[in-house]
């Protein structure tokens, strides 16, 4: 008998925005929180569940797609080996079991709520609104020092804040899905700062905590953040295939179709990829639809806190600064910082300080040294020392100047200037 396509699971992966490796991927994380060692799936493997050809994968990889849909297997589409049989297979007596004992416990609980006692803490949305505050404050820390070790610590320990409350009361399923959506957010940021901190081991077991939360809550806005990024962190290990491919999973989320804001994102980060991997034609292309998705976006519409506080022109233009730059078109790359500068939010404190740096490997490379070293003299001293983005690219930007112009009047005050922060440090 020939395989019947499973409509549910294409379905809910199509109302979700999933992609058969997107989906393949979250079941191995959850496999991986379930069971300790990663899942094996990849999207042939997804393939099998949607045509059919797979009716009822192993209570294993069952359990892992409940987790990550929250709703049984039979739900999606899945149907027990056996089920026209008279008897129940095994794989059914287990669940009958399961049922029976979750059934007795249900009774218990029930009975032991009759009885007189305290009343069990009721949690609402006003617990995720204060998580959600702590989150805004994250966020401008973050946009105020970027990349530092407290940051990312404070962000894990409050995604386990949420996870705690979790199990401290009663809560509707709404109030639930919040609250692993407020983990998720906190995990994502402590995966961006340890990404700013270029601390590339941390930044990834981050990830794939982010990942299951974020699947767990089905808030399709934080999987895009934890996936694009990935697609930066990525790119900033120099690994631009995998940039592209992570980056792909947030851009082929339903919100990006909904909300161009979030297809801007989605590309101009996607132009930066392509910049690293020295591809000049999908940068321009990448970089024009952008900018023509952010001229369509609704400048009124809903968005979550982090993304209205950091995307807008300015942010676009340091994207197509740092595409420029790896791609060696200094004259565009100074042309985009300028602008960037030029638009940039006064809370941007980290951002400023990256793209003052990146303008003066621009300047520098352009052959105008005394321009180059002016520029990078403007970075503050906080952002050199503590910053690990930006004291590699100034310590890069020194070493440029002394190869191009040794012994030079701007070589001299930049050797100076330089000696200053080790002193004050």
């Amino acid at each position: 008998m020939d395989p019947v396509r499973n409509e549910a699971l294409v379905a809910w992966m199509e109302e979700h925005g999933h992609s058969s490796n997107s989906l393949a991927e979250a079941v191995n994380t959850a496999l991986e929180r379930l069971t300790g060692r990663p899942g094996g799936h990849d999207g042939s493997s997804v393939r099998s569940w949607k045509s059919g050809r797979v009716r009822w994968p192993n209570s294993a990889t069952r359990k892992a797609l409940e987790t990550v849909s929250g709703l049984p297997a039979t739900a999606l589409g899945f149907v027990p080996r056996g089920r026209a049989q008279s008897a129940p297979a095994p794989e059914q007596e287990d669940d009958m079991k399961r049922r029976t004992l979750v059934g007795g416990i249900a009774a218990a609980a029930a009975a032991a709520a009759a009885a007189p006692g305290p009343a069990p803490r009721r949690i609402g949305m006003s617990d995720v609104d204060r998580l959600q505050h702590r989150f805004a404050e994250i966020i401008a820390s973050d946009h105020r020092h970027g990349g530092q070790l407290g940051i990312e610590q404070r962000a894990a320990a409050l995604a386990d804040e949420a996870l705690n409350l979790q199990n401290s009361g009663s809560a509707t399923q709404r109030v639930r899905n919040s609250l692993y959506a407020c983990a998720a957010s906190f995990r994502s940021s402590a995966m961006w700062a340890a990404i700013d901190g270029r601390r590339y081991d941390d930044a990834k077991a981050h990830m794939r905590e982010a990942q299951a939360l974020a699947e767990m809550s089905g808030d399709q806005a934080i999987k895009f953040r934890i996936w694009s990024h990935a697609g930066a962190m990525y790119r900033h290990m120099g690994r631009p295939a995998d940039a592209l491919a992570a980056n792909d999973v947030a851009r082929n989320l339903h919100i990006t179709r909904r909300d161009p804001l979030f297809a801007s994102l989605g590309l101009a980060r996607q132009a930066a990829i392509h910049g690293a991997a020295q591809d000049r034609n999908a940068t321009r292309r990448a970089y024009d639809q952008a900018q023509d998705a952010m001229e369509r976006a609704d400048a009124e519409a809903h968005r979550p806190v982090w993304l209205l506080a950091f995307y807008d022109q300015a942010e676009l233009d340091s994207l197509a600064l740092s595409a420029h730059l790896a791609l060696g078109n200094y004259p565009t790359a100074e042309f985009h910082a300028h602008r960037c500068l030029a638009n940039l939010r006064p809370h941007m404190v980290r951002s400023r300080a990256i793209t003052t740096t990146r303008l003066a490997h621009a300047q520098l490379a352009q052959g105008d040294a005394e321009a180059a070293t002016a520029t990078a003299m403007k970075v503050p001293a906080t952002a050199a020392t503590h910053h690990a983005r930006v004291s590699r690219m100034l310590q890069e930007f020194g070493a440029a100047l002394r190869a191009t112009a040794p012994g030079s009047a701007p070589a001299h005050t930049w050797t100076e200037h330089t000696a200053s922060w080790r002193t004050s440090a």
